[in-house]
């Protein structure tokens, strides 16, 4: 985490405790700042009347220079500067400044209703580690979201999201939201922009946290200027961190297809090598090229995609599931050198048949390349997983086995 907020979060922890914090991120919001302080202190009353629990609002700002600093302190909220800009920054600045065992985050611009944030502590208390807002089940009032936000990006981008990593929400970027502090700490959040809001609930899921959703309202925000959001810049890095993030989805499925594929040719031409006339002619020598291009990058992308696992293991935003613990007490940095020099020897050794073979020609043409190809293919593939497993290795501490023993698992691959 950046120095600034964990000096934030050390000093939050050394002053007096409360149970609920309301963090807004704030950038030049002396607009509609105090109607948001004033309303979130309406959720406090209501959080202290239903549950007996004590708040506090701290406003993250982001370097504002319009006095919105003097406004919040007017109205009895707490600061805490984010010299890192980016709405994620200062979320998470927020953040480790707040000293309450749960924590809300909601924009500072009137577009949420900080009293819907009730029930969201109520599922906290229940036992949720996060909580989440569903302005589709809440309502969004007309002209509170862009026509393409709302039936383009937001559906696009939750769909993927719920698609890539099953979180058991609608909607997985409302502003609305509320998280232990506990939870928050062990998300180790990073993201500085508004892909900030994919962050949390990816890495959420990844932990297998709980994850509840209670219906929140989306009003036109209080500014007479442009939102900071822009939909088209801050829509792909949401996307791409979607795939960053998955390396499953972003590797193993294409290496499925890919090698699926490679195998469908090379079947297809062994079969017309062995049997002309049996109905396989269509696989010729470009298929083949092509079937020998196929398998070897999704043998590479294989291995990226054990690499991304393995890294978010480390990193500890994801849990070791059954199948990844399984796999590497079998993947360790000699089984991939020792099984990238078989095949390396067994490349070599057919691409020595080829030779003998064509020098008994006088060195004239051939009618299929398929063992040339099927030959350098073998070597291709002992080299990337020779490569491939020093790259494991170092990505997973430099040590022979990937993962070790203390690595956490979960039941979920």
């Amino acid at each position: 985490m950046r120095h600034a907020s964990q000096l934030q979060f050390h000093e939050a922890l050394s002053a007096p405790e409360v149970d609920v914090s309301i963090v807004m991120p704030c950038l030049n919001e002396a607009q509609c700042l105090a109607i948001c302080i004033a309303n979130a202190r309406e959720a406090l009353a209501m959080i202290s009347a239903r549950y007996g629990l004590e708040g506090e609002i701290v406003i993250a700002d982001n370097g504002s220079t319009d006095g919105s600093q003097a406004i919040a302190v007017e109205h009895g909220a707490r600061v805490a500067p984010v010299a890192e800009r980016g709405y994620g920054a200062a979320l998470i600045g927020g953040g480790f400044a707040a000293r309450g065992r749960y924590v809300v985050f909601g924009d500072a611009d009137g577009s949420y209703d900080f009293r819907e944030s009730v029930a969201m502590i109520g599922k906290l208390i229940e036992g949720a580690d996060l909580c989440m807002g569903s302005r589709f089940k809440g309502g969004i009032a007309p002209g509170a979201m862009p026509w393409k936000n709302r039936y383009i990006g937001n559906p696009a981008l939750t769909g993927i999201l719920k698609l890539f990593y099953r979180p058991g929400i609608s909607d997985a970027h409302c502003g609305l939201r509320a998280v232990t502090r506990e939870a928050f700490e062990q998300l180790r959040l990073a993201s500085p922009g508004m892909e900030f809001a994919s962050e949390m609930v990816i890495k959420a899921a990844l932990q297998k946290f709980t994850i509840a959703e209670v219906p929140a309202t989306l009003s036109p925000d209080l500014r007479d200027r442009e939102p900071h959001l822009r939909p088209w810049r801050d829509g792909w890095r949401h996307l791409r961190y979607l795939l960053m993030l998955s390396p499953t989805w972003l590797y193993a499925v294409p290496a499925t297809a890919g090698a699926l594929a490679a195998l469908v040719i090379f079947g297809g031409a062994l079969i017309n090598a062995f049997a002309p006339g049996a109905g396989f002619e269509f696989f010729g020598n470009y298929w083949v090229i092509a079937g020998s291009a196929l398998a070897g990058i999704s043998h590479l992308a294989f291995i990226l995609s054990m690499t991304g696992r393995l890294y978010g293991i480390k990193a500890g935003y994801r849990r070791s599931g059954a199948g990844t613990a399984r796999l590497g007490r079998i993947l360790t940095l000699e089984t991939m050198l020792l099984s990238g020099l078989a095949l390396a020897i067994a490349g070599l050794a057919t691409l020595g048949v080829v030779a003998v073979s064509w020098s008994a020609r006088d060195f004239g043409p051939t009618y299929s390349i398929l063992p040339a190809v099927i030959g350098t293919l073998l070597v291709t593939l002992g080299v990337q997983n020779v490569f491939g497993g020093f790259l494991l290795a170092i990505v997973g501490g430099n040590e022979a086995r990937f993962l070790g023993s203390d690595a956490p698992a979960s039941g979920a691959a």
